[in-house]
């Protein structure tokens, strides 16, 4: 079950802003002035108006903060392995693509575009409830060739420098093993994951206008692009840029301090 968060936030805060304004328009005065005539130097407000005062100002600066400038996500799949791991809590910088209004998503102002090698949040195409991350790789009018575990770009090759071999810890152990390497993504340098015995989908795809190829960088472990397909612009929610916090309940003592305050790239 997947809770639109950005959803429940609208609606608390224009009830609770609803309820204050309503009662301090209509009801706040005329309450001040029964107490003034009962003798009352203070008059008690309605439990519900207590609550709407209080809880609107936090409820909208969330809003605001969640919508326009950063928002959370958790790591729950060893797809980004080994940029992002399982149990990584991370920053999204939701501005830097453009501001969108909440809920509805429609931009209402341009800022910057998506550009290659970012690690970008988005809804998953078909599955606009479901956050996927992953590594934009191709832009529009892009073709991408995914051949022999090697990129393509417009048929140039995105070279690959072997680093050694990948050790995982606690949730992310499973990957211990795989091949590492450090690919240069177009002036890009990332490190990725490649298993030798398994096999990834093959292919090459155009970008059409107005939409992204994207792939895991533990990429013989990622459904990605080369499953389901583009990511319409639309579906962008912003770019990954900051590890805050790492929580995996199979290692001992649960928090990996050393992943926190990792830089995303």
């Amino acid at each position: 079950m997947n809770i639109d968060f950005a959803l429940i936030l609208v609606v608390l805060s224009a009830v609770s802003g609803t309820v204050w304004l309503l009662d301090h328009l209509l009801f706040a005065a005329k309450r001040q002035r029964a107490a003034q005539m009962d003798g009352a130097e203070e008059y008690r407000e309605p439990a519900v108006v207590e609550y709407s005062k209080s809880f609107f100002p936090v409820l909208f600066i969330i809003l605001m903060i969640r919508s326009f400038l950063v928002e959370p996500f958790t790591i729950p799949s060893s797809s980004m392995v080994p940029s992002l791991l399982i149990g990584d809590f991370i920053l999204v910088n939701k501005f830097t693509y453009g501001l969108r209004l909440p809920v509805a998503n429609v931009k209402v102002l341009e800022i910057g575009s998506p550009e290659r090698g970012d690690v970008v949040v988005f809804r998953k195409p078909g599955e606009e409830g479901v956050n996927y991350v992953k590594r934009l790789i191709g832009l529009p009018g892009d073709s991408v060739t995914y051949q022999g575990k090697m990129i393509y770009i417009n048929g140039q090759p995105m070279t690959q420098r072997p680093i050694g071999r990948y050790v995982g810890q606690g949730s992310n152990a499973e990957s211990t093993g795989a091949e590492l390497l450090s690919e240069n993504l177009d002036g890009i340098e990332h490190q990725l994951l490649k298993m030798g015995s398994r096999l990834s989908p093959e292919g090459t795809w155009v970008v059409p206008e107005g939409q992204f190829f994207v792939m895991g960088d533990n990429r013989d472990n990622s459904q990605d692009s080369r499953v389901w397909g583009m990511v319409p612009e639309g579906n962008l929610v912003g770019k990954a840029f900051f590890v805050w916090m790492h929580w995996d309940w199979k290692l001992s003592g649960f928090v990996s301090w050393n992943r926190i305050g990792t830089k995303v790239g």
